[in-house]
């Protein structure tokens, strides 16, 4: 459905992207994650033919969205970050024109019956002028319009901003709603509980570039899960030599440690022997592995040590 290959875009000196590679199959969620200044929005740009590509190649179905746009739009909804509405229009006037514009007018009434039943669900007020809105109604705007009218991808870059997190909910039931009808969505955010809650897959870039890829399970697979039991009354120190554990804690008799992902299975025959008792285990979440990949951009200046950016 996408596929981006080697793709570049410079803005004079600054390098935007620099050789992304990325891939999105039909019918899949896909989340787009990466700091601001990595290069998502200027993807999604070049993806609508909003931008040209300086080097490489990206095509949308199969096809130049430089050169094919008109005919592609037809076939996208699109969610901005950063939604800006005609001053004079009401919502409800913007909603209709969007529609027009992508071409719904195969079957008005089931049209206007996803519009009213989107219109409650994010408690919006279609009556008011674009110039009183909110920053999350205009959001509501952008959101209503791209889900009233059926499409085959949906492009939502930081779709939910500005929105609170009962609207959030409801996005996030629209987004189930049009993948279970078969839609591609590519999913830009930094909000990562949505993404993992949503997407089958995560392409994480830095610096123009991907930097990991893969489902969550995959992701998963390349870090730690954290291991915690209790005791039982027995000495602590006794189980600190569980095969294969790291960073080994213990607290109040709370025995905590972490192990590569694949080798969790391995080592519960021998806590079963141990007789611990409330026993967790958390997989990491997807935020861990975002910081993985963008800790030492946190760290203090100075205590950052060099990465290789992984393509």
């Amino acid at each position: 459905m996408i596929q981006t290959r080697d793709l570049v875009k410079t803005y004079g000196r600054v390098r935007a992207l620099d050789g992304l590679d990325m891939s999105v199959s039909a019918g899949e969620v896909h989340g787009f994650l990466g700091p601001n200044g990595a290069g998502k929005s200027t993807t999604i740009r070049i993806l609508l033919g909003l931008a040209r590509a300086t080097g490489g190649e990206a095509t949308v179905f199969g096809e130049d969205p430089w050169r094919r746009a008109h005919e592609l739009h037809r076939r996208i909804a699109y969610v901005p970050g950063d939604v800006s509405l005609w001053p004079n229009f009401t919502g409800g006037e913007a909603i209709d024109l969007i529609a027009r514009l992508r071409g719904d007018g195969k079957d008005k009434e089931a049209y206007l019956e996803r519009k009213q039943r989107l219109i409650a669900a994010f408690e919006f007020d279609p009556r008011k002028k674009g110039r009183t809105y909110s920053k999350g109604n205009r959001q509501k705007v952008a959101l209503i319009s791209a889900f009233a009218t059926p499409a085959e991808l949906y492009l939502l870059d930081e779709p939910t901003s500005g929105l609170d997190p009962l609207m959030e909910q409801v996005f996030n039931r629209e987004v189930a709603r049009v993948a279970e009808q078969g839609a591609t969505v590519l999913l830009s955010s930094h909000i990562l509980s949505e993404v993992e809650q949503l997407c089958n897959r995560v392409t994480i870039i830095r610096a123009g570039r991907m930097a990991e890829t893969g489902t969550l399970a995959d992701l998963r697979h390349l870090t730690r899960t954290e291991v915690a039991f209790s005791t039982q009354g027995q000495d602590p120190g006794v189980l600190t030599g569980v095969p294969g554990a790291n960073d080994v804690r213990i607290d109040n008799g709370r025995v905590s440690f972490t192990i590569d992902s694949d080798r969790v299975t391995a080592v519960l025959p021998e806590l079963a022997r141990l007789e611990v008792t409330g026993l967790t285990i958390k997989p990491p979440s997807l935020e861990e592995l975002f910081l993985r990949d963008y800790g030492d951009e946190l760290a203090p200046a100075g205590t950052r040590g060099s990465r290789e950016v992984r393509s």
